[in-house]
């Protein structure tokens, strides 16, 4: 068609070729370009040029002293759910952008309309759907218990038609399902392309910084697991938030992977129900709720995400292989620190791992980011290669270095604390932890060591009733 050119552009920095390349030019990325189709013709750099008057924040467009900047009286406010709450640092912000991303199925709609009814008890919402129509979201509006009067449900994808409505009504929360729907007519390409996506995400960023609107963007993934779009849509927003778990369990996890005004290291635990999404105030009860007793292979931690201590399980399979190359598995814990801590115990305990196949998993979907989970899977791998149980009331926690030493963790009298509150009896953590500032725990014994040799003879001697390593 006249005016129409396809084009490859790269995911990661928008760099554009006429042609397909394995490594972007510009930046580096490999296997980012994607094909898209662009307006050549000569209006198309006007509607490029007013669509670009079109992004701006408003407000004054000169420079203020940093003095004279006002702060809102009501900077943060609550979505309803502490669990959500958690994970963007307190509260939605006052003209912020959050991207939720997942899988297609895991919740994310579901939960945007159980926070428009929180949110609507006070402020105005506008829920776009590109997706489903009013009757589809009036079904699940029932079923989820949500019939606030100051929430407005607009069925649309072209972008022009969303600003016009959200000027007539001025809410003060906007949610876009999903940001791939939309489209603009000043741009050639298909819905979900780059350029749409990119044009269209700046358009509810400048309605955002220059209205005071909180907007929530829900993005696909793609089969990679990356969201769905350009690279630089993660950029522009404030938070990126990541909705986790198999849609066969009942357990969902948002964690952060981007926040301008919070942490990102901590975690939102809900159950899905049929009545919606219900939050996990009590995580580790959750994830050790299922834990066998008198099986080896088993091992508890305790993890910290953000400000909050986590108790999981590490489960561990050793098995003879009949294959030259033993296999390797690691979910919930980095393959590569899976395989530092089996060769640490090849090398510096004699144990023979080189003829077994090694699969390791962490209970409940959740990922063990940090090294303070070294020890318990070191101990779920002895178990499970020796064939003995792990006492069910220890718990242990420590970084193993190359040499064979326990390395101090962070938040090791939270982390000990947390584990006698759900009944834990004996904790081993690293020597250096107790050093300097010693601590005592009512209710749970402490064990300090400095390396993993001392492990196997701190477990013999170690008595249970029911289980003896």
């Amino acid at each position: 068609m006249k005016g129409l050119k396809t084009v490859y552009i790269c995911e990661e920095c928008s760099y554009r070729s006429p042609k397909w390349m394995g490594k972007c030019p510009s930046c580096g990325a490999w296997n980012t370009f994607i094909e898209d189709v662009i307006d050549t013709s000569s209006g198309s750099d006007d509607g490029a040029q007013k669509r670009n008057a079109a992004l701006s924040m408003g407000g004054d467009h000169h420079a203020l002293r940093f003095d004279q900047l006002s702060l809102p009286n009501h900077i943060r406010y609550n979505t309803g759910l502490c669990e959500l709450d958690r994970v963007l640092g307190g509260g939605l912000v006052l003209g912020e952008v959050v991207l939720l991303s997942g899988e297609p199925g895991i919740g994310k709609s579901t939960l945007l309309l159980q926070i428009s009814e929180a949110l609507g008890q006070n402020r105005k919402v506008l829920y776009v759907s590109g997706e489903e129509s009013g009757g589809q979201l009036k079904l699940r509006a029932d079923r989820l218990g949500v019939k606030s009067d100051n929430l407005y449900v607009l069925t649309e994808t072209n972008i022009d038609s969303i600003l016009r409505e959200c000027d007539k009504l001025s809410p003060d929360i906007l949610i876009v399902d999903s940001i791939q729907t939309v489209w603009s007519d000043k741009i050639s390409s298909a819905p979900g392309s780059i350029a749409q996506v990119r044009e269209n995400a700046m358009a509810f960023i400048g309605k955002a910084k220059g209205q005071g609107v909180s907007v929530f963007l829900v993005g696909h993934v793609n089969k990679e697991g990356s969201i769905a779009g350009p690279k630089i849509l993660e950029h522009m927003v404030d938070a990126v938030l990541c909705f986790e778990g198999e849609k066969q369990q009942s357990y969902r996890i948002i964690r952060a992977t981007k926040n301008r005004y919070g942490s990102t290291n901590e975690i939102g635990v809900f159950e899905m129900t049929d009545k919606g999404l219900d939050e996990v105030t009590n995580p580790s009860e959750m994830l050790l709720s299922g834990r066998p007793k008198g099986v080896s292979g088993s091992a508890a931690v305790c993890t910290v995400q953000g400000t909050r201590p986590l108790i999981a399980e590490v489960q561990a399979l050793v098995s003879q292989t009949y294959f030259p190359s033993p296999r390797r598995v690691a979910n919930g814990i980095d393959y590569n620190r899976l395989c530092l801590i089996i060769d640490v115990l090849e090398k510096r305990m004699g144990l023979k791992f080189y003829q077994n196949d090694v699969y390791t998993n962490v209970v409940g979907g959740l990922r063990l980011d940090e090294t303070a989970a070294d020890l318990s899977v070191a101990l779920a791998l002895i178990s499970s290669l020796t064939d003995r149980v792990v006492p069910e009331g220890l718990i242990a926690v420590g970084e193993i270095g190359l040499s064979g030493e326990v390395r101090a963790v962070s938040h090791a009298e939270n982390r000990v604390k947390e584990a006698a509150r759900l009944g834990f009896t004996t904790a081993v953590i690293p020597y250096r932890n107790v050093e300097k500032r010693p601590f005592e725990c009512p209710g749970i014994k402490v064990h300090a060591i400095r390396s993993i040799f001392e492990l196997p003879s701190l477990l013999v001697t170690m008595k249970d009733d029911e289980q003896q390593f």
